[in-house]
């Protein structure tokens, strides 16, 4: 483990037009309060920092959409969010708002020292412009064909599907988001951040002072974005809600919310400075700082070129030491999406699993996106919960724990001669601490959750080899030796899972009766972790086991919503040719009543049928197996076309048609008459 320093770690901003789930907790907010728990458990300086991007055009569109304000927009998802990082132990030692005048000002002053000191251009250029709506098109207000990649959504500012950062003016085939329609270039002025200008400081910084630190994802982008060159970067937006440009000239614009949101992360340090009586400079100015931020992979350009760009400029701030940035979480095989409802919302997994947090944090973190995209399936949701954290971790505990006070009251017996069973273990559990430390400083925090899993493992191993409750009735002394070294590992685990699983470990804490004072280096270094005699509490299960009922109905749940988006997106069919009256008049359709139904050999969709259709029975082969058992529709009355000329399907000869619809969920339904007519009665 290295020395105590002075740390400021920094999440993404979430933009406040909606709540959070398990793809921003994977990605961006776990990673980030793993590293600051163990940095504080390890004696740093730690200052957390995040809070609500309140400046995003996504913030705008929204209030359109409901027809209300931004402001409203903001304070309600600004509760929900804030709510969310409470429940799941995200530990932030500052959540703010870039609503807040702190932010406001420091985002003012910041945009009038590099506009002072002539670090921008100033240029009239051609913008897209919706004149029904009246607005100039930045960013999520205009959609069109990536220029890159020719994705065919990709938004004014960024496509979503590659990962390019560009300007609306290069889309190809644009429209407006607002009315549809295809805008017109107009003129307007700006000022633009010129990147070119940084362009041999940022190769160097990244491309040498970091390639050995930086993970391979974040430099490949960066290296692609260095290698197409850099232009200038618009900092102001024609718009109406967010930070007004404080120059003269910049009536009627704003900053634009990627220059002005990561100085969120300075304003919110300012903010949580004051209160706690600290130098808010000392965390951003000074050179012994470490300064790291955590993001997903489509905020990598951003956080690594132009920020770095932005504080360069103006000269007085550290630069980030690393920016840890994930790729993407899938869920189910699916893309996660906001608007498809295609997610696992926070607030709704804590009404189906209360109390679980530690459990989807642990999930997330094993099979987090470190260097690629990941898959959150509920099945491994469940594995991961039942096959170790109950299995491993919460039974190793639960022996220990249920044995002691069984034995000995709750008190820690004092060991004898240690056997080379208990000294190797002993050394073993010794080891962890640097090992985990090791994993987390270089960002592997999957490495580090499984290493956490093989302390488990450890214990429960050394109690199944040693098997206590046997031994106990030939040897009690063994078993005092035995129960104190089980119960050194089970402390160690109390305090070693602190950043994976915070309310896990303050439950282990609370149940062991451990000091609250002890540290990882603690459980590298001391001897004895609980002192002979000391009094722990009852058993109290760490963790419950998920049952397969509790999965399906969160599969059904996916499967319902999956449904909802396929009918949604469902392509309505153009009317067919134009027919003359007497074209249908020739259609013989009467109302008939299935009497037989079987499947037909070998083919997965049909089904043959005998209908009575008031003139005669005959048979009629049907694509419909898919949708009805044979034996459900005997008895059911349906429409059938009975002039049409016959055909054979299957070596079965048809003699009519069922006239079917689709339903919202893909099915077919049958075209029946609202109550039982008379077969053979004509429909007209």
């Amino acid at each position: 483990m290295n020395s105590p320093q002075r740390y400021t770690i920094t999440a993404a901003l979430p933009y406040t037009n909606g709540p959070i789930h398990i793809g921003h907790l994977a990605g961006v907010y776990v990673p980030g309060d793993i590293y600051a728990r163990f940095l504080r458990a390890t004696g740093n300086d730690v200052a957390y920092i995040c809070g609500s991007d309140e400046h995003g055009v996504a913030i705008s569109m929204k209030a359109k959409k409901e027809g209300i304000t931004p402001q409203q927009v903001i304070d309600k998802y600004d509760g929900i969010i804030r709510r969310s990082f409470q429940d799941f132990g995200i530990s932030f030692d500052n959540y703010s708002r870039t609503s807040r005048e702190i932010h406001h000002k420091t985002a003012s002053d910041f945009f009038l020292k590099l506009y002072n000191d002539g670090e921008f251009i100033e240029e009239v250029s051609e913008q897209l412009y919706d004149a029904e709506a009246d607005q100039f098109l930045a960013d999520r207000f205009v959609i069109g064909t990536c220029p890159k990649c020719g994705n065919e959504e990709s938004y004014g500012d960024q496509c979503e599907k590659c990962g390019t950062s560009h300007n609306a003016t290069d889309l190809i085939n644009p429209k407006s988001a607002i009315t549809g329609n295809v805008p017109t270039l107009k003129q307007t002025k700006h000022w633009f951040l010129p990147l070119d200008k940084h362009e041999a400081f940022l190769r160097e910084w990244i491309l040498k002072d970091h390639k050995s630190d930086w993970k391979t994802n974040v430099l490949g982008q960066c290296k692609s974005w260095l290698d197409d060159g850099l232009r200038p970067r618009a900092v102001t937006r024609d718009l109406d809600w967010g930070i007004p440009v404080p120059v003269e000239g910049g009536e009627g614009k704003v900053l634009y919310v990627w220059f002005d949101a990561p100085i969120g992360y300075i304003s919110a340090t300012k903010e949580w400075a004051e209160r706690e009586g600290k130098n808010w400079e000392d965390y951003w100015k000074k050179e012994d700082t470490k300064l790291v931020h955590f993001i997903g992979k489509d905020n990598i350009v951003f956080h690594c070129i132009i920020f770095p760009a932005m504080l360069k400029a103006h000269g007085d701030y550290i630069l980030p030491d690393n920016v840890p940035a994930n790729e993407f979480l899938n869920l189910e095989g699916n893309k996660l999406s906001t608007s498809k409802n295609w997610a696992v919302w926070l607030h709704e997994y804590l009404e189906d699993f209360p109390g679980q947090q530690d459990v989807l944090r642990y999930t997330l973190t094993a099979n987090a996106p470190e260097n690629k995209d990941n898959d959150f399936t509920w099945k491994d949701f469940q594995a991961k919960n039942n096959n170790e954290l109950v299995a491993i971790f919460g039974n190793f505990i639960n022996r220990v724990v249920v044995l002691t006070n069984k034995y000995y009251n709750g008190q820690v017996p004092p060991a004898g001669d240690f056997s080379e069973v208990d000294e190797d273990a002993v050394e073993q559990l010794k080891q962890f601490p640097g090992i985990i430390a090791k994993s987390i400083e270089r960002y592997r925090f999957r490495e580090a959750s499984q290493e956490l899993m093989n302390l488990a493992r450890l214990g429960n191993k050394y109690l199944a080899d040693e098997e206590p409750w046997k031994v106990i009735k030939q040897d009690e002394e063994r078993v005092k030796t035995i129960m104190n070294v089980a119960l050194q590992i089970a402390t160690a685990l109390s305090v070693l899972s602190e950043p994976f699983l915070p309310f896990t470990s303050a439950k282990l804490k609370s149940m062991l009766n451990v000091d609250e004072n002890l540290s990882w280096e603690d459980v590298a270094e001391k001897e004895v972790l609980l002192p002979v005699n000391h009094q722990i509490g009852k058993a109290e299960l760490l963790f419950a086991k998920i049952e397969d009922k509790e999965i399906e109905a969160q599969l059904a749940k996916l499967e319902a919503t999956k449904q909802a988006n396929e009918a949604a997106n469902k392509i309505v069919e153009p009317q067919k040719e134009t027919i003359d009256f007497e074209d249908f008049t020739k259609m013989d359709i009467r109302v008939g009543t299935i009497l037989e139904a079987e499947k037909v050999a070998k083919a997965k969709k049909l089904l043959q049928l005998k209908v009575d259709v008031g003139i005669d029975v005959r048979t009629i082969v049907s694509g419909i197996a898919e949708s009805f058992k044979p034996e459900d529709i005997i008895g059911q009355q349906v429409t059938v076309l009975c002039n049409l000329a016959p055909r054979k399907i299957r070596g079965v000869e048809s003699q009519g048609m069922i006239l079917m619809t689709d339903t919202p969920d893909g099915k077919l339904a049958f075209v029946e008459p609202q109550q039982p007519i008379k077969n053979g009665s004509e429909i007209s």
